[in-house]
């Protein structure tokens, strides 16, 4: 199978080489998967898990991508839940090759099954941001109909997960962003905007929850005001605004990762 390898970490991007792999087999719990589509970042390449195993060994030349959608193809020895043409998307092991080749072998219950309306495309694009954005909301924050949450960066790929997940589950949403961002997150469901060129953000008033994915100035301003409040967030060096008195968390993308 074709793939793509990287085993220079000073090269970054530049070190990515398209090569021939022998395809994936799959182990105990695991599927294969025909990748259809899948996803990557370059930050990837500044992971630990990206060059070494758990033991610190080097496992070079590796795979980077951990995000995709296709159909499963083989299933590993006591799989459960999923069966062979069946559609999916879902992450890889950070520790294991990834998705950026035409098949790979995952843990079954890393995979969800992908619905027959949603092109594989947006699957892939889903796990990282859809996590970061669920467990930032309900895990970390307590999200609960009702509350008002007011999101940095609205218009991204996380910040367009946390609007929609705190629109359906009942939240009253505020969503920032620059001028030209403004449509697009209201579009995502938002019931507000503000403008963080033009508008003044102290202006909001007290929120319930603050998802950030900005920082920078606007978390030395969040950083300040919620030096007022008694919560259970210590990292104050991003946010934005304020929470109401008794607001549970200010959380930012690092302080919320996906596991």
């Amino acid at each position: 199978m074709k793939a793509i390898v990287v085993t220079d970490q000073a090269a970054g991007t530049a070190g990515l080489t398209l090569v021939e792999r022998p395809e994936r087999q799959a182990a105990i719990n695991d599927v294969v998967v025909q990748v259809h589509a899948s996803g990557f970042v370059p930050t990837e390449l500044t992971w630990p898990s990206t060059w070494t195993d758990r033991l610190d060994r080097d496992r070079t030349p590796s795979i980077p991508g951990h995000e995709l959608a296709g159909v499963v193809t083989a299933l590993g020895y006591g799989t459960r839940g999923l069966s062979v043409g069946q559609r999916v998307f879902g992450l890889t092991d950070w520790y294991r090759d990834g998705t950026l080749a035409e098949d790979t072998a995952v843990e079954a219950r890393n995979l969800a099954p992908l619905p027959g309306d949603v092109d594989f495309t947006v699957g892939a694009s889903l796990p990282i941001s859809g996590l970061t954005a669920w467990q930032g909301l309900f895990e970390h924050g307590r999200l609960q109909a009702g509350q008002s949450v007011l999101v940095h960066g609205a218009a991204g790929a996380v910040g367009s997960m946390v609007t929609q997940l705190a629109r359906e589950a009942g939240a009253y949403v505020i969503g920032t962003g620059r001028a030209a961002d403004r449509q697009t997150v209201l579009d995502f469901g938002a019931q507000e905007f503000v403008d963080l060129d033009n508008d003044a953000l102290e202006d909001v008033g007290g929120v319930d929850l603050v998802f950030d994915v900005i920082g920078g100035d606007i978390g030395k301003r969040s950083a300040d005001s919620s030096r007022r409040n008694t919560g259970v967030h210590r990292r104050a060096e991003r946010g934005a605004a304020r929470r109401r008195p008794g607001g549970r968390l200010r959380c930012r993308v690092r302080s919320c990762p996906t596991e």
